[in-house]
């Protein structure tokens, strides 16, 4: 144990001497590198070279695996933030939609107060049947808001239908399509025409080829023409005049002395949202 001590010590002291005297031969500027040296530079350059190159590309690895996490971690982030902003686009536009809805409404219910003294309940819209035959429109306003039935459904563009059935919280409205002179659930609407009021005519049916309401019993010597804007007559005893039903498109000759024309109707019965129920006071009043 005492040998192999004093023979590190040796080998220890040998070494320390080696690098002071190669430290001594050089130190100083001297003009040829000898060929030892250049061996050695040449052998620690390769050597450095080929275990740099593995190194770097362990190094490279795990440093490309940190940066896939990074990268990955922003574009779940990016995706939760472009599935929030879509939904706020969406919302918005659903908002704005609305907004322009109850906007037009609101100018709509102004322009009637000008036009008459009727009262326009504003109802929700909850349900529309699939039924294209028997077509029937649900709102949120029923008995308990004082509405009646045969009362007057309207959109700011004209004619829905009219109230059918009532109950506590809901109504029921009979829209323009299911009108038929051969049933007997529903009822024709005398009209006439802004363009001139000594026009009379009835609403007998609905056309569901053309899309079209049938007006009946017209006079042939009846100025009505096409482009007249076709309204409920206050000789009907079912709803209130002046409501706009929609527009002519053409006149042709009926049954017997008649003519009939062809209506297209004003208000569209896709996607409402929201209707108004007419309720003019006067008629209730009468009444009682």
């Amino acid at each position: 144990m005492k040998f192999m001590g004093n023979k590190r010590l040796f080998i220890l002291l040998f070494a320390l001497i080696f690098f002071i005297a190669i430290m001594g031969l050089t130190r100083g500027v001297r003009e040829p590198v000898t060929w030892p040296e250049k061996f050695m530079n040449d052998t620690i350059t390769w050597t450095q070279g080929v275990m740099y190159k593995p190194a770097g590309m362990v190094a490279g690895f795990f440093r490309d695996i940190g940066e896939l996490r990074r990268i990955h971690a922003e574009n779940e982030a990016l995706k939760h933030t472009l599935a929030r902003y879509a939904g706020d686009v969406a919302r918005l536009n659903a908002l704005e939609e609305e907004n322009a809805r109850l906007q037009e409404m609101l100018a709509f219910t102004e322009r009637q107060k000008q036009a008459d003294d009727y009262v326009y309940r504003i109802a929700n819209v909850v349900a529309v049947s699939p039924d294209a035959e028997s077509q029937t429109i649900k709102i949120d306003l029923g008995s308990r808001d004082g509405i009646e039935e045969d009362w007057a459904v309207v959109t700011p563009e004209g004619f829905v239908g009219r109230i059918t059935r009532v109950s506590p919280f809901f109504s029921f409205v009979q829209p323009y399509t299911s009108i038929d002179d051969k049933a007997q659930n529903t009822k024709g609407i005398a009209v006439t025409v802004r363009e001139n009021q000594d026009t009379f005519g009835v609403i007998e049916n609905y056309d569901r080829s053309t899309g079209e309401l049938i007006m009946a019993k017209i006079s042939s010597q009846d100025a009505l023409k096409a482009g007249d804007t076709v309204v409920t007559s206050e000789f009907g005893h079912v709803f209130p005049a002046g409501l706009v039903i929609g527009v002519v498109e053409h006149r042709e000759v009926g049954e017997g002395l008649t003519h009939i024309a062809r209506v297209k109707p004003a208000a569209s019965l896709d996607h409402l949202r929201e209707v108004f129920v007419v309720e003019v006071p006067w008629l209730d009043e009468g009444e009682e």
